[in-house]
């Protein structure tokens, strides 16, 4: 994965357009005819939420994914994103490709909320429910000490007058919303344990349900499914050794075995997502995950950078719920006198994207980097990685155990 240290973000504030004149395409470029809008709905794999249009190699910062058909206000148009308007002072970017157009959608402003219901289920979930009279963006965050989701439904005035707590209820430990702005509501689930162990959002009819993953049995790894991501393949090459020529696709695969044999060996159950040298987007592989569900996710990268002294580990989470796991497995590495190149937090990464269960990215070294790209050739290196990498899951676990609820 080639090493950027630039991350910008591009707000923009525009004035709010009246309804009429539904059916007006919006212009090109950040002009856009006032009393101008159009409705859409969100489609496609994974649509997200931009906060700008992006200028590195991983594209505008996400907010996050939304459901699909969720309906959307379009007020202008900049490259290939859409710019909606979320609230009276919100907005957000979208790729054209993941909205529908449709002007026959009519929206009464504001959407109520109605009646809300959280119980435990007899699987590994709490479960949320919130009524609205239409399916409305949101965006959600992790927040800790102590530790919450919090969920903002916008264009939405709440009109809840009951929230129905059953006693199944595992992990979630209160449930209450704010009206922080006369058109967002904030959704507000504290939970009992202070580690996150993932949630996703999503909507039955207009019905938005909120699926909390409960801590699960942490006594050693054998409960626990480790999804290993073995990062690039196939037509995606990654990045490539100055020296000796390594191919980033083929030896992170490489990496994912070996940390493979270490977890079984610790009687943890694995998924991969490749177990060869196959061309599998991104999307896809989020997608897949989503449907196996395990508890943690690593992935698995090798870095590059244009300074060829540049060396050394790195680990990266983007959601700070998740952060201690990160921080566990990169102070394992560096332990073996790996020179440590940080731990990165809000990183844009795809597979760190996902709220639905653990993750943590593991830049193991750099190929650009001559000693780094000697170790990673080195099958005795994959392996002390790899073990490494088992210690870090371990002491993770041991303080999340420890840690006072």
């Amino acid at each position: 994965m080639k090493y950027s240290m630039l991350c910008s973000f591009f707000l923009f504030v525009l004035s709010a357009c009246s309804q009429s004149s539904q059916n007006n395409v919006p212009v090109q470029n950040t002009s856009f005819k006032k009393d101008t809008i159009c409705w859409g709905k969100t489609t496609g794999k994974l649509p997200a939420l931009l906060y700008g249009e992006g200028a590195d190699r991983l594209g505008g910062a996400t907010m996050g994914y939304i459901d699909t058909g969720v309906v959307c206000k379009i007020i202008g148009q900049v490259k290939k994103f859409y710019q909606v308007q979320l609230s009276q002072y919100h907005y957000a970017f979208m790729d054209t490709a993941m909205i529908l157009r449709d002007t026959a959608i009519s929206i009464k402003e504001p959407i109520l909320s109605g009646s809300w219901k959280a119980w435990g289920t007899d699987s590994c979930y709490d479960i949320v429910t919130i009524h609205l009279s239409q399916k409305v963006p949101y965006t959600s965050n992790m927040e800790v000490n102590p530790s919450a989701i919090k969920i903002k439904l916008y264009g939405v005035q709440s009109n809840t007058n009951w929230i129905t707590q059953l006693q199944s209820l595992k992990e979630i430990k209160n449930l209450y919303y704010h009206q922080i702005e006369n058109d967002v509501l904030e959704v507000v689930i504290q939970l009992k344990h202070a580690q996150h162990w993932g949630y996703s959002i999503n909507y039955e009819g207009t019905k938005l349900m909120v699926k909390v993953k409960r801590q699960p049995n942490l006594d050693g790894l054998s409960h626990l499914t480790f999804a290993i991501d073995a990062g690039h393949g196939g037509t995606n090459q990654g990045a490539s050794g100055n020296v000796y020529g390594l191919v980033e696709k083929d030896y992170t695969l490489l990496f994912a075995k070996e940390l493979e044999k270490q977890l079984k060996l610790a009687h943890a159950k694995v998924i991969m997502t490749r177990t060869k040298d196959t061309t599998f987007d991104n999307k896809d592989r989020i997608l897949f995950l989503q449907q196996k569900n395990p508890d943690v996710l690593i992935s698995l990268h090798l870095n590059s950078a244009d300074d060829i002294n540049i060396n050394g580990v790195s680990t990266y989470y983007k959601h700070i719920g998740f952060r201690p796991l990160t921080q566990f497995i990169l102070k394992r590495i560096t332990a073996i006198k790996m020179n440590e190149f940080g731990n990165v937090g809000s990183f844009n990464f795809a597979l760190n994207a996902p709220t639905d269960f653990v993750n943590c990215l593991v830049e193991i070294a750099f190929l650009s980097n001559k000693v780094d790209e000697a170790k990673i050739k080195s099958p005795a290196f994959r392996t002390l990685i790899a073990k490494q990498i088992v210690l870090g899951v371990k002491d993770w676990i041991q303080y999340v155990t420890n840690e006072k609820n």
